[in-house]
């Protein structure tokens, strides 16, 4: 899926890139949309030690199912961030890019939406970086757990339930604990987050 020249990519974070410095720092021309969601997939770490989606059935009640659908920060990318993001994540070894149809809430001047009103947009099609073969659940990189940790903080900020997080995302990204490994898993993170390099390749 080459990045089209004439038209900016609408995409859908769901791991790290939920980390707004994250985003800026990888794709500087990006621009914050808001936050999507989507449906009959479920959010986990699996055994690279990083987020993926996998497919499960359509929730059977009208009462809130986080385990079922999956919360996510939009951007809109120009090519040469898409290709920057192609990178970082690894294509076509790591992940693969499809589209997918989202519930989409357009944020105002960057403020917090709210996801219990009905979407600015529903079946959105928006890329997603998707993992189809490792789908195995597991644990996280432990620099993985630092940048997760932001992009937890910022997509609370900006709108996503926190019963999601403690539900879905608190079962494989703990909070952090001691200062001082927390600060070299921080420096390791910074780096990971400017230029990514796969240590499962390494």
């Amino acid at each position: 899926m080459a990045p089209d020249p004439s038209s900016p990519t609408i995409y859908f974070g769901f791991g790290s890139n939920l980390w707004l410095h994250q985003m800026a720092t990888r794709c500087p021309t990006s621009t914050y949309l808001g936050v999507a969601r989507l449906n009959n997939h479920k959010w986990i770490i699996n055994d690279r030690g990083y987020a993926n989606l996998v497919e499960v059935g359509p929730k059977s009640t009208l009462t809130p199912d986080y385990s079922r659908v999956v919360y996510g920060l939009v951007y809109s990318l120009l090519p040469s961030d898409e290709s920057r993001l192609d990178k970082n994540e690894g294509v076509p070894h790591a992940y693969v890019k499809e589209l997918f149809p989202c519930d989409f809430w357009a944020s105002k001047d960057g403020k917090k939406v709210d996801v219990t009103a009905s979407p600015t947009e529903s079946g959105k099609k928006m890329l997603v970086y998707i993992d189809r073969k490792r789908r195995t659940e597991s644990t996280p990189k432990e620099e993985y757990v630092y940048r997760m940790n932001r992009g937890i903080e910022d997509v609370v900020k900006m709108g996503a339930p926190e019963a999601y997080v403690e539900e879905v995302l608190r079962k494989f990204i703990p909070v952090e604990g001691k200062e001082e490994k927390r600060k070299s898993l921080e420096e390791k993170a910074k780096r990971q987050l400017v230029d990514f390099v796969d240590e499962n390749l390494v």
